[in-house]
């Protein structure tokens, strides 16, 4: 992967390390001594899985654990000192709990964003990457919200008069199948103990992908970047009704149940819940180009034709599609099987 370069040697600052995406990143940064950074700074909010990550990795002399808060603005600016590049994962990302602590979310996914945009200009960073979500394409709730005004803070920082070394731009994500607090270990832990499953709307429809695909995006991404795209990744879609019964499928036997005897029960949409996601919509495709692995929304500030000839492998620059998890073709159960059962193998090594 030509990116693996890019990171060597380098000082790499991380937040939200504990989560799904940082602790990934962190897998992924040093178990591969062709991309080894000079250093990473990890740091997150919650001290004792920092604890437990850090007794993980205790004899990986680059990596360095710090308790710290992304709403702390002073301490962000000291500890971004002589950082080459920023991955900033650390984020408010449960939809329900957002709509019901809304200023919660704006302190950490807007604010705290903010913070990380001055301290990285101050400290003249030379990359930021802000993990996103598809709850961000025409938001219907509070976290959904928060991520769009995030992408629109980084598009917008590159036009900071004071910004003269950083290029910050974002990926967008779409549903990380197993990370915590995700519908797979729900799910799955609900198979264990015979069953409901409790499923909001049968049909719904989700993209998603794998966390070592979301990772390897945000790495990759980081050198591309021109300054201020928000990269989207092309992935599968799913119907959570399928997601459900090919669990039972996989599971119930191994949990000592009969698959008929799982049943999937229908219990209406949370606060703020799509029935389907979106990853580019209307507006967007006009300012989008497709790339190889990926389609890029070009900022809004820029002239696209200027933009074109700095990307290499454009398949195309005229994107005319939205794309819609109500749009796409649907993944096969057998090929949802096979990736539910590559993710449990990842996770067993």
């Amino acid at each position: 992967m030509k990116y693996k370069e890019f990171y060597r040697d380098k000082t790499i600052y991380l937040t939200g390390a504990c989560g799904t995406v940082g602790s990934e990143i962190i897998k992924q940064l040093t178990s591969d001594s062709s991309m080894m950074p000079k250093k990473i700074i990890a740091i997150d909010n919650n001290e004792s899985a920092l604890f437990f990550l850090d007794q993980k990795y205790k004899n990986i002399s680059c990596l360095k654990f710090l308790l710290s808060d992304i709403r702390d603005k002073e301490d962000q600016y000291r500890l971004m000192s002589n950082v080459d590049v920023v991955l900033h994962t650390a984020a408010l990302k449960h939809v329900h709990l957002c709509e019901y602590s809304p200023s919660q979310a704006i302190k950490t996914n807007i604010n705290g964003l903010q913070n990380i945009i001055s301290a990285a200009i101050d400290n003249e960073v030379s990359n930021v990457i802000f993990t996103s979500s598809d709850k961000a394409v025409n938001p219907t709730n509070v976290m959904g919200t928060t991520k769009l005004t995030g992408e629109r803070l980084i598009s917008a920082a590159n036009n900071l008069p004071s910004v003269l070394k950083t290029k910050f731009a974002s990926t967008r994500f779409g549903n990380i199948l197993g990370s915590n607090g995700s519908v797979v270990p729900i799910f799955k832990e609900q198979i264990r103990k015979g069953g409901p499953i409790t499923i909001t709307n049968k049909g719904m429809t989700r993209f998603v992908m794998t966390i070592s695909d979301a990772v390897e995006m945000v790495l990759a991404v980081t050198e591309i970047s021109k300054g201020g795209e928000v990269f989207v990744t092309k992935m599968p879609t799913i119907a959570i009704k399928d997601l459900a019964e090919v669990m039972i499928e996989i599971y119930a036997e191994r949990f000592g149940f009969k698959a008929q005897d799982i049943e999937i029960i229908e219990i209406g949409n949370r606060p703020g819940e799509k029935d389907y996601e979106e990853l580019l919509n209307i507006e967007e495709i006009r300012r989008t180009i497709e790339l190889e692995s990926y389609f890029c929304i070009l900022p809004i500030f820029n002239e696209k034709q200027k933009m074109l000839n700095e990307y290499e492998n454009i398949l195309s620059s005229n994107v005319t599609q939205e794309y819609s998890s109500a749009k796409t073709e649907l993944c096969s159960k057998n090929d949802l099987k096979e990736l539910l059962l590559k993710i449990e193998l990842n996770d067993n090594n």
